[in-house]
């Protein structure tokens, strides 16, 4: 009989509890203040702009001090929230693998060596380095001359091992496929340049001597694991067309269209089918020039075994430092990359279901409510992934009490500094403002979802979190509204005198972003 009483009676007891907290709650509520009452109206009037006619809005702003909500439009809303996903996987990666965490790619003997010659295979282990350039590779191919090889009898093997083999992510988009920022994940791999989008390789197109030609093409980095189909012609004047494709399954580039003679060289980010023979193929080349000869072939996909002896080794740079590149040039591959690593460290599992277990647990420590969200990928290409903007300003809230906070505070683009490095996808916007190299903050962008989210310290010196999230517009861009809103923020005060003379700027016109991509996406200058 008391067993049966009893949950009743607890659910009686916890009925009362709650209406009882409910009533206080309502009976001390704080009333808006007349600052705030206008902030909700400058907001409300930009989110009434027809170009969200139909869409969908959610933004939230938190004064991170007092921990008071300034505002909220539909925060618990569920929206596709693009690279602000990034936010995340990068605070995730910050704290359980540590700011000075490296990825090391090394190589080792397995087998006799004798007068130069090593009678068994040589092993290139990928520790999942996703900054590592054809330079590294030539210097590890130099430490290997110098420790005295010569010849190999046996073959080349590249280990990728450190993760799993699913190159895509399951949800991204089939077209995007060809393009660099849905580059193929593995631990082996190649990045062409300084902004480190590895898996991709930049080819270029310079006119040929003479009207007719073919237009020369060249490689960055130079490799024989892509072939080059060259159909493209120079022309004696007009338009110039060059357009490079690769078709899926292959690592064919096809060039077609023309350029003009005297025109400057054409270029574009490609990625590559199956970045492990394509860094793999790299160092054999590199190997050759420093005078070691591989007589075997290259053997993909193979783990080295505990008994090869280690020759040479790269260290990449800190997580620290790779948070700048990662976040400022919103780096897709870097995001994917630090997903499986934190699975294969904190689990022994370099899968995306590991690492994104790694990434839930960690939010959800720090107070985000991981139950109201979906993480589908590391850098937010897929469109499965559902976040609501307030647990974005939780996790921006509760951050900030972390040791390596200020590195990462910093790693985020900051508005209208022109400077690369630190503008990344923010230097051409809210130059001029309040806002300018105040606001730091995550942009996103897909068709359809545009997103914002980040810190502004407003007009009384106080640090503001917020997230605007905006899904299902159908105009080109929306972020001049994301821009409006955060310049409104900047000039937020609670003062009666200062608001009575500040009016809120319009944002400067951003650069209009083709369509389907974000603005880090459009190379070779950030918009």
């Amino acid at each position: 009989m008391h067993r049966r009483l009893f949950p009743r009676a607890l659910a009686v007891l916890v009925l009362v509890a709650t209406a009882a907290t409910a009533g206080a709650t309502t009976a001390t509520a704080e009333a808006p203040t007349p600052a705030q009452t206008r902030l909700h109206a400058t907001i409300d009037a930009i989110l009434a702009d027809s170009r969200l006619d139909g869409a969908q809005a959610g933004v939230v702003v938190v004064d991170t001090t007092t921990g008071r909500t300034l505002y909220d439009r539909n925060g618990t809303r569920r929206l596709i929230p693009a690279s602000n996903t990034k936010l995340l996987t990068s605070a995730a990666a910050m704290e359980l693998l540590g700011p000075g965490h490296r990825f090391t790619t090394d190589v080792s003997a397995d087998g006799p060596r004798h007068a130069g010659m090593l009678s068994g295979d040589l092993y290139l282990r990928g520790g999942g380095d996703p900054t590592i350039l054809a330079a590294d590779y030539d210097r590890l191919a130099e430490q290997v001359a110098a420790a005295g090889v010569r010849i190999v009898a046996g073959n080349l093997v590249a280990d990728d091992t450190r993760y799993d083999s699913d190159r895509l992510g399951p949800d991204w988009t089939w077209d995007d496929e060809p393009y660099y920022y849905a580059a193929q994940v593995s631990a082996l791999t190649v990045a062409p340049d300084t902004d480190y989008d590895a898996g991709t390789l930049i080819v270029n197109a310079a006119p040929g001597t003479r009207a007719g030609a073919r237009p020369k093409i060249t490689m960055t980095p130079d490799n024989g694991w892509l072939r080059i189909e060259n159909r493209a012609e120079t022309v004696a004047d007009g338009e110039t067309t060059i357009s490079f494709e690769r078709e899926h399954g292959g690592n064919t580039v096809v060039v077609t269209g023309q350029i003009a003679l005297g025109a400057a060289t054409e270029r574009d980010w490609v990625t590559v089918w199956e970045p492990t023979g394509y860094a793999a193929d790299v160092f054999r080349s590199a190997l050759r020039r420093h005078g070691v000869r591989v007589l075997g072939r290259t053997v993909l996909g193979t783990a080295t075994p505990d008994t090869a002896k280690p020759l040479a080794r790269h260290d990449s740079m800190p997580l620290a430092d790779l948070m700048v590149p990662f976040l400022k040039l919103s780096n897709n591959g870097h995001a994917e990359v630090l997903t499986k690593e934190l699975g294969r460290v904190l689990s022994g599992s370099g899968t995306w279901a590991a690492g994104l277990s790694a990434i839930s647990g960690y939010v959800g420590d720090a107070g985000v409510d991981t139950g109201t969200l979906r993480q589908r990928d590391g850098s937010g290409l897929s469109r499965r992934n559902l976040v609501p903007p307030t647990q974005f300003v939780t996790l921006l809230s509760e951050v900030r009490a972390e040791p390596w906070f200020a590195t990462w505070y910093a790693a985020l683009p900051v508005a209208g500094n022109a400077n690369r490095l630190v503008g990344g996808t923010l230097r051409s916007r809210m130059g001029g403002t309040a806002a300018a190299n105040n606001v730091h903050a995550k942009t996103g962008s897909l068709t359809g979802a545009s997103a914002l989210s980040g810190y502004v310290t407003n007009a009384d010196g106080r640090l503001l979190a917020f997230s605007i999230v905006l899904n299902n517009y159908l105009t080109s861009s929306v972020k001049g509204l994301e821009d409006q809103i955060a310049i409104a923020l900047a000039g937020y005060t609670e003062s009666e005198t200062a608001a009575a003379r500040r009016t809120v700027p319009a944002a400067p016109e951003s650069p209009r972003v083709p369509e389907g991509r974000e603005c880090s996406w459009v190379k070779p200058a950030l918009c």
